[in-house]
């Protein structure tokens, strides 16, 4: 059974960092899908309502889990573009799909921005204009990632959620 694990919240809240310690748990078996390679890279998009990235992320992920590969799908992923998206991977890909949102403060996400290496493509403008506070998703009940969790906290409470075992 392959699992999907969504990662959700705010820029500059450690998804992507998240995203790859569990990768790394996981091994060569999970995918990696970036909601800003799809949308930045591939399809030099913004982020739009309807956005083309959408039903690009979308096929790629059940793409993924229909060949036998578990998914980690990380992004800001608002609720309001993208839950339909969402919501239909679960209707086809209906069991051992795990949803977290990353519930971090706008001071927070600031000063984490601040550590990233595309640190001077946005500032904090965009990243105000960009935060939404509970974003939640209205079909599944996500868990919440907090700010004062660590990498290797919030990486070993999704392995032990999604029961991974290593080895």
């Amino acid at each position: 059974m392959t699992v999907l694990i969504v990662l959700r919240g705010p820029s500059g809240s450690g998804k992507s960092t998240v995203a790859k310690a569990v990768r790394a748990a996981f091994g060569d078996t999970m995918a990696l899908i970036e909601q800003d390679h799809f949308r930045r890279i591939v399809l030099k998009e913004k982020d739009i309502p309807n956005g083309l990235n959408i039903e690009l992320i979308k096929r790629t992920v059940l793409f993924a889990l229909e060949h036998g590969r578990h998914v980690i799908l990380e992004g800001i992923l608002d609720a309001g573009r993208y839950e339909a998206m969402l919501e239909e991977i679960t209707v086809i890909h209906p069991e051992q799909n795990h949803f977290f949102y990353f519930d971090i403060s706008l001071e927070e996400t600031i000063r984490r921005h601040q550590t990233k290496p595309n640190k001077d493509d946005f500032g904090e403008k965009e990243l105000r204009s960009w935060y939404k506070q509970n974003n939640l998703l209205s079909f599944v009940t996500e868990h919440l990632v907090h700010e004062q969790q660590t990498v290797d906290q919030t990486r070993d409470g999704i392995l032990s959620i999604c029961e991974y075992r290593s080895g």
